[in-house]
């Protein structure tokens, strides 16, 4: 009886163990898993409701025909025509530092005309890359991303374009961002 008693005392205590365990192995939610970093850098011009323009024009069919040309065996990734509305940042400046906003307008305006990636930042803290849509003009320099961007770095736009993602990374490919 004794030994029952001892078993079952042993087995109580290693399940209560376990337990305390894995509520300190639960991840703690930080800025970064939660939304914005940095909220307190804010916006300006546009809201989420009003946003203050409108990037790109939304595509009848998810890529162009010189990108499904360019696709492995006329094939590009998967990818579906999207409108999201979010704050145009410099994607190095947010992910190193957590800059964004009216205050790190100047410096997100001189890092993507210096060939620093565009993002589009949304309410829920999802980044997305923006880049051109189409190809052969992105390829060959006929369009580019930066001065939409300069344009409205800091700003909260509505984006339309294709949306993609590949592992962690996720992109929106705009149709008609002309030099």
């Amino acid at each position: 009886m004794k030994r029952k008693i001892l078993v079952v005392a042993v087995a109580a205590l290693a399940g209560l163990t376990m337990l305390a365990q894995e509520k300190k192995e639960a991840p703690k939610k930080t800025a970064a898993m939660s939304g914005i970093l940095h909220p307190e850098m804010t916006v300006e011009n546009g809201t989420w409701d009003k946003p203050m323009a409108t990037i790109g024009v939304k595509p009848d069919q998810p890529w162009t025909t010189t990108s499904i040309a360019a696709g492995v065996d006329s094939k590009p990734q998967p990818g579906s025509a999207v409108t999201r509305v979010g704050e145009i940042v410099d994607f190095s400046c947010y992910i190193q530092l957590g800059k964004h906003g009216e205050k790190h307008r100047a410096c997100g305006q001189k890092c993507v005309n210096n060939g620093q990636p565009v993002g589009l930042l949304t309410k829920d803290g999802a980044l997305y890359m923006l880049m051109p849509e189409e190809h052969d003009p992105r390829r060959d320099g006929g369009v580019d991303a930066k001065a939409s961007a300069a344009e409205h770095m800091g700003h909260i736009v509505t984006v339309n374009g294709t949306a993609a993602k590949v592992g962690g990374y996720s992109a929106i490919y705009v149709q008609g961002l002309t030099k």
